[in-house]
């Protein structure tokens, strides 16, 4: 009976040691690298690929696997959500028009933009969408940048940044030859890259005309006036980059924006 006993618990012991063998043990550092994930990485990430023609499907599909709270807990400050959701749509723009630039003939080109063609966090989400939500905060897109968008989803609220900054305007690029170029942004040197890109941005599009005393301008400061300030924040603006007299009121007038499509418009970082 004791002999018996001892050979059943030997037999025992031997089919654990085999089941324990047998089970797979996580790697730990895929599980590290899973668990944090930075978003803002990827999104770079994703930007460098694009413009750099190389394959892009894992990163998509990584930004597309974030998990919707985590990547909320992650975003906790503008200057991440900002250099995130730029990245992202800069990079799925061009994606998108070189696959497809039949979807940026001016008969259909409003459509394009209502697309959802961005993947993140299991969502689907327009351009349209990332830019007036998320990076506008919730601006009516045809409100001139006075009137809020109501009752936007959850997901747009937690993830939109909290200050409009009006120098978004001159990151973000839709494929048009008047775009301001496509760069690379990370929170660490947003601040520096948006003064920068602001700056030789006006500087290429604004023609002062000392006889009429009138400023030629960019259109994106008639379209999204509110988020400028109006017409006194814009002369503001162009005063602090020494564009026009600092003394003078100067007239504004809005120059035609050039919509030929041109997807090698980016500055790829050294």
């Amino acid at each position: 009976m004791l002999n018996t006993l001892k050979n059943l618990l030997f037999l025992l012991f031997v089919v654990l040691a085999t089941i324990a063998c047998k089970t797979e043990i996580p790697d730990d550092t895929s599980l590290l690298n899973t668990a944090k994930v930075n978003p803002n990485t990827l999104s770079k990430e994703l930007l460098l690929a694009v413009l750099r023609n190389e394959n892009s499907q894992d990163l998509q599909r990584s930004l597309e696997e974030l998990d919707a709270e985590s990547l909320h807990l992650h975003l906790d400050t503008d200057k991440k959500k900002m250099a995130f959701w730029i990245n992202l749509y800069n990079a799925n723009i061009i994606t998108a028009l070189r696959a497809h630039p039949e979807y940026y003939e001016p008969a259909v080109r409003s459509d394009f933009f209502k697309k959802r063609l961005i993947s993140v966090a299991g969502l689907q989400l327009s351009f349209a969408e990332v830019e007036h939500g998320l990076i506008r905060k919730s601006q009516w897109e045809y409100g001139l940048g006075y009137f809020r968008t109501w009752f936007p989803e959850n997901f747009e609220r937690q993830n939109r940044v909290n200050q409009v900054d009006y120098r978004a305007h001159f990151a973000l690029n839709c494929g048009a030859k008047d775009c301001p170029p496509v760069a690379v942004y990370t929170p660490e040197t947003l601040e520096t890259q948006l003064q920068e890109q602001t700056r030789a941005y006006l500087t290429k599009t604004t023609i002062f005309d000392k006889a009429s005393n009138t400023a030629k301008v960019t259109s994106l400061f008639s379209w999204f006036r509110g988020d400028f300030g109006g017409k006194n924040g814009i002369r503001k603006i162009l005063k602090e980059q020494k564009l026009i007299p600092q003394k003078s009121r100067v007239k504004l007038s809005y120059r035609n924006y050039d919509w030929t499509l041109d997807l090698n418009n980016y500055i790829l970082p050294n």
